[in-house]
């Protein structure tokens, strides 16, 4: 329940300050007084886009703050998965819009994204304005009328992820075949490309094996003569130049004196090492300098190999084998599966027709649940639009079948004729300005036991009545006030205001800085004037006087 408006420095308004009761309330004024301008505030805090040509004149902000009573309607687990603070007695929306066109929005005074505010400003108020009442055009809303009354959300739910799945298994299906269809129309440059990646015979590390190998055979002279070097170093013919025999000839000199000369023993030992180490070296020296040949064959091959891979990398736009077998591998992977496409296509759209025919099914349930539900509504709106003066109403509901959709596979239609002689056809097509307005009230009237929102403000929509009929929508608003809800009604018409149980009255008045909003509760003889100048008009008679109390008795 709305229990409180502030709104400062929007458009016409300075600062609004006002309290709301439970209940039927009414707000009267005449026709440019602000009323619009009220709702445009809390619309804002439904999450409407900001103007900043909103902010009242030399104001670099306005500001916009509701508070709510929602202890009735069990709303924790929205504050409590948005990390939100939660006081079921007093929860807050604040909207600012600063005049460099910057908003910022608040529910009990933490920062959220303005979808936020729309999700919790969506549940705690319904506006119904006259454009509203274009909504009986439209088929989406129609049918969440017979959702809501046949009180299928849990299967609706249930339904909507089964669909969800198919829809998953139809876009796995057309994606398959666009590939298969790509993939074939590819399909010869596919396989030429993976029979020239093949034939290389690619392997990790085969580029650099190549590439060493190919520079020990481009330079063997070089490497011969320096083997051929170091080994004659080591153990030339000459014995003036043989690093092994002057080795040698140390060691033994050098054991010689071990017996009588103990502490040079150490040296001793590291000279024979030295020498057999030295040996060693010379021996592989030789073995290598034996075993290495110019091979002229080889090393064409080889080049001849290096060519291909480069080759391969430039056409591939790679930089190396690792990357070419990649390559190799999802051309193997695209022909296995034009290969197999035949068979993996089976079984995704068997799967696919599995989970329509869930989906077929369920539909099947919500159709038979809504076919129950579109009775009761029928029954229901013939009884609400007779007394509403439309004595020969028929109301009735058709549901066609249509392809399987995110709300299933049934298309609804309120079909409405005011006259016996007149065939029934879509409401919005036949129905008068009037009409439509006392048929949508009925249709509020009853779904909102079943919706349960906190507050409910009808727009002007006794739009097109007057009299008696006002004022038995008068009573339908004020029944609805009574069922533990807030209806608030923006209304012209005196037989309406006088079943509020709060009266409002929003009017202009001139101030030192120009024209001001303003909105006050009225009292007991403010508000049997107020009544008495909505029946006369400026010049109040004591007629209208009496007549405005009339009206009142009947609360």
């Amino acid at each position: 329940m709305l229990k409180q408006l502030y709104i400062r420095n929007f458009t016409l308004i300075d600062t609004l300050d006002i309290h709301f009761n439970p209940g039927f309330s009414v707000i009267t004024g005449e026709t440019g007084a602000g009323k619009s301008i009220i709702l445009g505030a809390i619309n804002l805090l439904l999450g409407q886009r900001a103007d900043v040509k909103s902010i009242k004149s030399n104001s670099s902000k306005c500001v916009i703050e509701a508070h709510f009573d929602i202890s009735r309607y069990n709303m924790q687990d929205f504050f409590t998965e948005n990390n939100i603070d939660f006081d079921d007695t007093d929860c807050i929306l604040r909207r600012e819009l600063n005049s460099s066109g910057k908003t910022r929005s608040f529910i009990n005074d933490t920062p959220v994204a303005l979808n936020l505010m729309r999700t919790l400003g969506q549940q705690l108020i319904d506006i119904h304005s006259q454009h509203q009442n274009l909504l009986l055009n439209e088929e989406d809303f129609q049918l969440n009328v017979v959702d809501i009354i046949a009180k299928d959300r849990e299967l609706l739910i249930k339904y909507k992820e089964h669909f969800n799945a198919y829809k998953d298994a139809k876009k796995a299906v057309d994606r398959l075949c666009k590939e298969i269809e790509e993939n074939k129309k590819n399909e010869d440059y596919i396989r030429f490309q993976l029979k020239e990646l093949t034939e290389a015979e690619l392997k990790d590390g085969m580029q650099e094996e190549l590439e060493r190998e190919s520079e020990k055979l481009s330079h063997v002279e070089e490497i011969k003569t320096a083997l051929y070097s170091a080994g004659t170093s080591l153990n030339s013919y000459e014995s003036d130049n043989n690093v092994l025999d002057k080795v040698k000839e140390a060691s033994r000199s050098i054991i010689g004196i071990t017996s009588i000369y103990p502490e040079i023993s150490s040296i001793s030992d590291r000279l024979e090492s030295c020498f057999i180490e030295l040996k060693d070296i010379s021996d592989e020296i030789n073995s290598e300098a034996d075993n290495i040949e110019f091979d002229p064959s080889r090393l064409e091959q080889i080049n001849s190999q290096l060519d291909k891979i480069y080759s391969l990398e430039q056409k591939y736009h790679v930089s190396n084998i690792a990357d070419l077998i990649n390559i190799q591998n999802n051309l193997e992977k695209q022909i296995s599966n034009i290969d197999n496409s035949d068979e993996e296509l089976d079984k995704l759209k068997s799967e696919e027709a599995r989970l329509l025919k869930e989906c077929e099914a369920i539909a099947s349930k919500l159709t038979e649940i809504r076919t129950k539900a579109s009775k009761v509504i029928e029954q229901e709106m013939r009884n609400r639009l007779i007394p509403l003066g439309i004595p020969n109403v028929r109301f009735s509901i058709k549901i066609e079948n249509k392809n399987i959709s995110e709300d299933g596979h049934d298309r609804i239609s309120f079909l409405f004729s005011a006259n016996t002689s007149t065939p029934v056809q879509p409401v919005a097509q036949v129905a008068s300005g009037g009409e439509i307005a006392r048929v949508m009230l009925s249709l509020k009237a009853m779904i909102s036991g079943a919706v349960k929102l906190p507050t409910i403000i009808f727009d002007e929509i006794d739009t097109g009545v007057s009299g008696k009929i006002a004022e038995k929508m008068g009573d339908i608003m004020q029944e609805m006030g009574k069922a533990n809800r807030q209806v608030i009604s923006i209304t012209h018409l005196p037989q309406i205001a006088a079943k509020g149980t709060t009266h409002y009255k929003v009017f202009k008045e001139e101030t030192e800085h120009g024209t001001s909003s303003r909105m006050l509760i009225l009292s007991k003889d403010e508000r049997t004037k107020e009544i008495a100048q909505m029946l006369s008009g400026s010049e109040i008679s004591d007629a209208a006087i009496n007549n405005a109390k009339e009206l009142l008795k009947t609360l």
